[in-house]
């Protein structure tokens, strides 16, 4: 399963890709469910979004435990400072990339369809790069210029740049606090004390701070989000922690099945906002704490015990999988709105969608990967040099 030249773990590469993958087909959700979106389509119902809830509590979470992972293996080969200098590379070229050249054709159809601006898009990208605050619904107004769907890289910075600071503050402090957490998470530590942190982290701060993913106001998706991330670092190389989900992986996954039928009960019954009791309300929020963390046990478990084996299709799509994620929900919202006007019925839409912005995914990715002055915006490392008497890439 691993590589010892290179550490290279398939089980997280496979959990990233699926993740990932699992994260464009829930934003093609979001376009036919009735929670508020960037544009909707005329058939937007409640009928699939206990579907949306099977994967929302988990899904991120568990993107921000494989980051932390993979930046604990980063940081073997890296002094602090270097991983800086990398991930900025990285992950802010993209995300000023994304922000200024992915991003405002979403934004531009959002004023449009849902905000009711008669605008062309030139007109409107020159208000995005002046930072136009004035596209508002009543006291909702748009900020511009925004990273939207990408607001996970500024995060993904943001608790790198962090993690970099404290061991260059503190050199040891990674393998002392990673022997710590592999003392308590042995036994019935694996799963009570990272749901009662995750639980903690929910009853005191969901309520006051709900999710804006704007950076500056978001502290509760900062706590949970930073708190997962920091157990994928420190738990990267302690091989008992992933023996330990493994052995727990069916236990995990009965947890979360039962789990998640009492969230997507819930919700289908009441608002959060205005359960029958406050009781009910904490119950809640401290069994969604237990379907995030139960979700993650048995993804890695499952993941650390089946996936075993290399092939071409982990190497494609582990560097294929970034630039996917930057073009996807673009795509998403461009097909939609071309396909609005055609009036199918959801049953066939929605199939299209998928297909339409997986092209557009593949061909993204294929095209940016030949020219080598496009690879960094897609957050693809260099080219290696060609070799003497072979093509190199397309400049």
């Amino acid at each position: 399963m691993t590589d010892p030249a290179s550490e290279r773990r398939i089980d997280l590469d496979w959990i990233r890709i699926i993740a990932f993958l699992t994260l464009i087909l829930y934003h093609v959700g979001m376009y036919y469910v009735s929670w508020d979106w960037h544009v909707k389509s005329p058939h937007a119902s409640k009928t699939v979004e206990p579907l949306m809830l099977f994967t929302n509590p988990w899904r991120l979470a568990l993107l921000f435990v494989v980051s932390g992972a993979a930046t604990a293996f980063m940081i073997r080969r890296l002094k602090p400072g270097e991983l800086a200098r990398t991930r900025s590379w990285r992950l802010l070229v993209p995300l000023l990339f994304g922000m200024y050249v992915i991003v405002p054709p979403q934004s531009w159809l959002e004023v449009v369809e849902k905000g009711g601006h008669a605008i062309g898009f030139g007109d409107f990208y020159l208000r995005y790069l002046a930072a136009d605050g004035t596209f508002c619904r009543g006291k909702d107004c748009l900020a511009l210029p925004t990273w939207n769907h990408l607001w996970f890289v500024a995060y993904l910075w943001v608790y790198t740049m962090v993690v970099a600071a404290l061991l260059a503050w503190r050199p040891g402090l990674r393998e002392r606090l990673a022997a710590a957490l592999e003392r308590h998470l042995s036994g019935w530590g694996l799963f009570v004390w990272p749901w009662l942190a995750i639980a903690g982290l929910r009853l005191v701060l969901v309520g006051r701070f709900p999710s804006t993913h704007a950076l500056v106001d978001d502290w509760h998706n900062h706590a949970l989000y930073f708190t997962v991330f920091a157990f994928g670092f420190l738990a990267a190389h302690a091989m008992p922690i992933w023996q330990a989900m493994e052995r727990a992986r069916w236990t995990a996954l009965l947890l979360s099945l039962a789990t998640y039928a009492f969230i997507a009960w819930y919700f289908s019954t009441f608002s959060d906002r205005v359960p029958p009791t406050d009781g009910l309300r904490w119950f809640q929020r401290a069994v969604y704490a237990l379907n995030q963390w139960s979700w993650i046990v048995a993804a890695c478990g499952f993941a650390h015990r089946h996936i075993r084996k290399d092939g071409p299709a982990r190497r494609y799509l582990t560097d294929a999988i970034f630039p996917f994620y930057i073009v996807h929900q673009t795509a998403i919202i461009v097909f939609a709105m071309a396909m609005k006007p055609l009036g199918l019925a959801p049953g066939v839409e929605a199939p299209l969608l998928i297909l339409a912005t997986a092209a557009a995914c593949v061909a993204t990715y294929e095209v940016a990967k030949r020219i080598r002055i496009a690879r960094p915006l897609f957050g693809l490392k260099a080219a290696p040099a060609p070799v003497a008497g072979e093509p190199g890439l397309a400049r």
